[in-house]
């Protein structure tokens, strides 16, 4: 089953424009989609997916990167996300398509895809029956690469844990949205991680496809850079019924208490898995 959040707000205009302008004003999404990208072997690519592909700032990477013959496929469930991208990426080589990752074998031509990249929005699909659709369109020794932010599969690179020398820009959060809005956080969760590598790892093997790599990696960026991304709508904080006004009025406050180029470091579970080629 889907989760509900892979949709709720993402189609939306406003969304769309704002996280649209943060991957043009900040490296975040670009340096994570070159990594991911670099990891894909798409030397002798033909055909490439772009999975949970947003605005397009992944499928840019792998038109920078595969081969000028190569076509790409950009599919997403937003909407609002695509009509952005369309008129900031042009290029004859990539194909838009609205649809849920779950049903990319539905899009897919039959003589599959040579690699599918997703970077950050893995982890929002129900992943067993994504991980099969992929497996389904994958070419023999076809790659499949994705990342996971660290918070949601349960890593932490060291340098998250060196940087950790204050409170961090969601902690303020909370903390004025408790002292000066009656904010009552919801009471903490020993639930354990969305998606463990564990977890991935089992799904990956029982659709056939064999995990050649994983790597624990750190995103270096700045508090005013989280502050842009906290002001996207769909991530910003806190939870609960305030008006998006209210929560950037929250967040202007606690982003007061901080120095705009505190480095902040962010975790990434990369993995890299493939079909077998048969040749052995």
């Amino acid at each position: 089953m889907v989760p509900q959040d892979a949709v709720l707000g993402w189609d939306e205009d406003t969304t769309a424009e704002s996280y649209a302008a943060f991957t043009r004003e900040f490296p975040m999404y670009a340096a994570t989609s070159r990594d991911l990208v670099n990891r894909a072997s798409l030397e002798d690519a033909r055909l490439v997916v772009d999975l949970c592909g947003g605005t397009g700032a992944t499928a840019r990477a792998i038109l920078d990167t595969a081969p000028a013959q190569a076509r790409v496929i950009s599919l997403d469930n937003a909407a609002a996300m695509q009509r952005v991208g369309r008129r900031h990426l042009h290029d004859p080589r990539l194909t838009w398509i609205t649809s849920p990752a779950e049903r990319l074998a539905d899009h897919v031509p039959a003589q599959g895809a040579d690699a599918v990249v997703c970077n950050s929005a893995i982890w929002k699909t129900d992943t067993a029956a994504v991980f099969g659709a992929v497996a389904s369109v994958l070419r023999p020794g076809g790659r499949f690469v994705f990342n996971i932010g660290g918070g949601f599969t349960g890593v932490r690179h060291p340098d998250e844990q060196a940087a950790s020398t204050g409170p961090s820009l969601n902690t303020l959060i909370r903390q004025i949205a408790v002292r000066d809005h009656g904010y009552a956080p919801p009471p903490a969760s020993d639930a354990p991680p969305k998606l463990p590598l564990r977890k991935a790892a089992e799904q990956l093997a029982f659709v056939g496809l064999d995990i050649v790599h994983t790597e624990v990696t750190a995103q270096h960026s700045t508090m005013a850079e989280k502050k842009a991304w906290l002001s996207i709508p769909v991530f910003a904080r806190p939870d609960g019924p305030f008006t998006h006004a209210q929560r950037m009025q929250i967040l202007d406050a606690a982003y007061a208490q901080t120095t705009p180029d505190t480095p902040t470091v962010t975790s990434w579970l990369v993995v890299v898995a493939q079909r077998p080629d048969g040749s052995q």
